[in-house]
């Protein structure tokens, strides 16, 4: 008897032999995505491995151990097959000793990750996938931020290695928002000199006239008197509570950078601060305070954050506020004179108000106009190296708040964006059309002070903005009263049934500069949408 031409006998032998054959092959094969082959050449031993034993993919607290082949080889037999073959290269580069140091691995370490990436990207993080999936996840007991980006991913077909770069090796992600960041840079720059030369085209082809450089106040006429407003009974207006927490050195460009600020992408895909952060406020400022985080010179004692009540009301001219927040005792501040910053004032408090023409503001609120480069921050120029730049006081021998749009870049790698200031006329541009931040403040030895933030900060005796306080018991009660309608540039016009993103800042216990609390970007709504709604009287 034959089978397929072949005795009986000889088909056995074949068949046994296949079986053999097969299970060598696949039990080889298997033995190549254990641990310790991949860990067999030093390359790999004394590289990527000893990166990846810190991480919890490789000891946590639920013991389960994710090695190299779980996250760098299909599970299913096709694809584990085809990525094999691919891995042939890799071993002709280990013969060539293309990576057999340290140096020469970090030399290529961008360019090795950037190709996983974009595979992972091209099979939708399936490997990732293996132990991680939507479906199974619990946003219940997710934190705030990742519940929101999972929901977002899942909304807009994210993938686990959009935001999940460099969690078990190494970083090098900065390197690819820096190409990003150029490649944007490259073509802000060309769309802007192709913008000019249509411009200047225009402008010969066009009648000469006149350009106004300066702002005309929105009211017109003479000066108002000093605002003064209604009595209000704050026992019938409703309370909004939010916490305000100490911010560190987490300036903008710290904000926009990924390996800095986790949440980079969604920030930048248009998600706001609050809708991540809200419920974190507290412990964010723990962080800061304790000089863990983003802070180089913490201040012992300073409290990490402050819970603060809200109250707003309006009636036909005015907006009216009440703030009330606790007091904290005094804790000395090491490298000021007298322990003090501020001596003359034990508290501050300021707001800040966009009208949706700043960029970030309706996203970050007052962090658009916070720096690198800003008074006691990373990369603050010397007072000696300021000099002298048209369009900023540097009288005061350091850099203010500013908005970026006043600038000619805003790089958030070198972040020395401070000295490239646009053209007065551009300045001048910008405040008439609402790109600025409305600022006003409120200083315990009395003034009030309004103004705005664009080139820098600008503020003056108030007169559309009247703040009264004072210490009652173990807190601080704050109240204001602001015309709505603008009377002067670098106001923003309040109007009923709209919401304006706010911020708010306060320095306590004697302290000035970024020594403050603030608050993350928070909705106004006069009688409209937002976390603060402001009802008619």
């Amino acid at each position: 008897m034959k089978v397929l031409g072949a005795s009986l006998f000889g088909a056995g032998v074949i068949f046994v032999g296949g079986i053999m054959f097969w299970g060598a092959f696949n039990t080889a094969m298997e033995a190549t995505n254990t641990l310790g082959f991949c860990i067999n050449c030093h390359e790999m031993k004394d590289n990527v491995y000893q990166e990846y034993v810190k991480t919890v993919h490789y000891t946590n607290r639920s013991g389960v151990r994710a090695t190299c082949s779980d996250c760098h080889v299909p599970r299913d037999w096709v694809h584990k097959f085809v990525r094999k073959i691919q891995a042939s290269g890799e071993v002709f580069h280990w013969l060539m000793g293309t990576v057999n140091t340290p140096e020469k691995f970090d030399g290529k370490r961008y360019q090795l990750a950037k190709r996983v990436w974009e595979t992972m990207k091209s099979t939708d993080s399936r490997e990732c996938r293996n132990c991680h999936a939507f479906d199974q996840m619990n946003p219940a007991v997710q934190k705030q931020r990742a519940k929101k980006q999972h929901e977002n991913a899942q909304a807009e077909g994210g993938t686990c290695i959009d935001c999940h770069k460099g969690i078990a090796h190494k970083p090098v992600h900065h390197l690819l928002e820096q190409e990003e960041e150029q490649k944007a840079a490259e073509e802000a720059k060309k769309k802007a000199e192709a913008d000019a030369k249509k411009a200047a085209t225009k402008t010969a082809a066009a009648p000469a006239a006149a350009t106004a450089t300066v702002a005309a106040p929105a009211a017109g006429g003479a000066a108002l008197p000093p605002v003064t407003g209604k009595a209000v009974d704050w026992s019938k207006v409703a309370e909004t509570k939010t916490v305000l927490f100490y911010p560190g050195q987490t300036a903008m460009e710290w904000i926009l950078t990924g390996t800095d600020h986790g949440g980079t992408r969604a920030f930048k895909k248009g998600d706001r601060c609050f809708e991540c952060h809200s419920n974190e406020a507290a412990d964010m400022g723990a962080k800061m305070v304790s000089g863990s985080k983003a802070e180089k010179t913490p201040i012992p004692g300073k409290r990490p954050a402050v819970p603060l009540s809200i109250k707003a009301a309006y009636d036909a001219d005015n907006l009216y506020l009440r703030l009330e927040f606790p007091a904290s005792p005094h804790n000395p501040v090491p490298f000021a004179a007298g322990g003090k910053l501020d001596p003359e004032n034990e508290m501050k408090v300021a707001m800040m108000i966009d009208n949706g023409k700043v960029d970030m503001g309706a996203r970050s609120g007052c962090w658009t106009s916070c720096h690198a480069d800003a008074r006691d921050m990373p990369n603050a120029p010397a007072a000696g190296a300021l000099g002298a730049v048209q369009g900023i006081d540097t009288k005061a021998g350091y850099v203010t708040k500013y908005v970026p749009e006043s600038r000619t870049q805003f790089d958030t790698t070198k972040r020395d964006n401070w000295d490239k200031l646009k053209p007065q006329a551009d300045i001048d541009a910008l405040l008439a059309g609402g790109t600025f931040l409305d600022l006003t403040r409120w200083k315990s030895s009395g003034a009030s002070e309004q103004g705005y933030v664009l080139a820098e900060r600008v503020l003056k005796a108030a007169n559309d903005v009247a703040y009264t306080g004072k210490k009652e018991g173990d807190k601080w009660v704050v109240t204001m009263v602001r015309r709505l309608k603008a009377t002067q540039p670098g106001q923003v016009n309040l109007a009923a049934g709209q919401s304006y993103s706010v911020g708010f800042a306060i320095h306590d216990d004697f302290t000035n500069g970024r020594f403050h609390h603030v608050s993350l970007d928070l909705k106004l709504g006069l009688d409209a949408e937002g976390e603060i709604k402001a009802v008619k009287m």
